[in-house]
């Protein structure tokens, strides 16, 4: 993938130009400190849910649940958890900076900030018309697990946290999966489309908890991305429509899940 112009500039006289082997290396460490840990345990959780009995939609993927009765104790455990979720992101970010990337570039760019905003939360209404249809039809199928987005119990901070567990969860896949690994699978030689589809299959492996209609809405979803990304150059939209996407998931189930039958 070639990446655009304005989010790239060559490594410096600092030793930040790095060996092809010492990059795939860092790759492979980032993912597996990360999404690509997640990937290995979404096969797992996936493949133990075909040998329970009953078919997948008869079975639960719970997103958000509850870490302790005690509810201070609770809500301590979920901010840890978000806060700590963003830790690879950061170190993605970092690692890109030691070797002479323009980092605020690729994340933020240089337009202005309004028009992100407009094409993150456009983008959020289209893939979350058609992710809500695709999720009734794939569970319908079989193919697909039932998802109970959030399962918090019922008290002041039950909505803030959602909130906050949607932004980082954003912020970790969509640094990591586009801002990062595409810059570094561009100078590892990967063609843009093949980044582009490494990309995608990553997104949809780590969802394959939710079942196989989870990995193939989700790899669907990351081509779009990856391919809106090569035209727009910074993942700031993309942080938007994912933050957006959850938000609507986790606190519309919330709200929701007792009302609306498919839910």
């Amino acid at each position: 993938m070639t990446a655009p112009d304005d989010v790239r500039r060559e490594a410096g006289a600092d030793g930040g130009s790095l060996a092809r082997s010492v990059l795939l290396l860092e790759v492979l460490l980032v993912l597996s400190v990360s999404l690509g840990r997640s990937a290995v345990y979404s096969l797992v959780s996936l493949i133990e849910a075909y040998t329970q009995p009953g078919g997948l939609s008869e079975q639960s993927a719970v997103l958000n649940p509850s870490l302790a009765t005690e509810p201070w104790i609770d809500l301590t455990r979920q901010v840890l958890v978000s806060t700590f979720r963003v830790m690879p992101a950061l170190l993605a970010c970092y690692l890109l900076y030691r070797t002479g990337h323009q980092v605020r570039a690729i994340m933020v760019g240089h337009e202005g900030r309004l028009r992100d905003l407009v094409r993150g939360a456009a983008l959020a209404a289209g893939v979350g018309t058609v992710g809500v249809a695709f999720y009734v039809l794939t569970r319908e199928l079989g193919i697909n697990l039932t998802v109970v987005a959030a399962d918090l119990p019922d008290v002041w901070w039950r909505y803030p946290l959602l909130v906050l567990s949607a932004l980082s969860n954003a912020v970790l896949e969509e640094v990591v999966v586009l801002g990062y690994l595409l810059t570094r699978l561009d100078q590892l030689g990967i063609s843009r489309r093949g980044g582009i589809l490494i990309s995608a299959l990553l997104r949809g492996s780590y969802h394959l908890y939710q079942g196989i209609g989870g990995f193939l809405g989700n790899a669907a979803m990351g081509l779009l991305f990856g391919w809106l990304y090569t035209r727009w150059g910074r993942v700031a939209p993309f942080v938007i429509t994912h933050t957006l996407l959850d938000i609507g998931a986790f606190v519309g189930y919330a709200l929701l899940a007792d009302k609306v039958g498919f839910l």
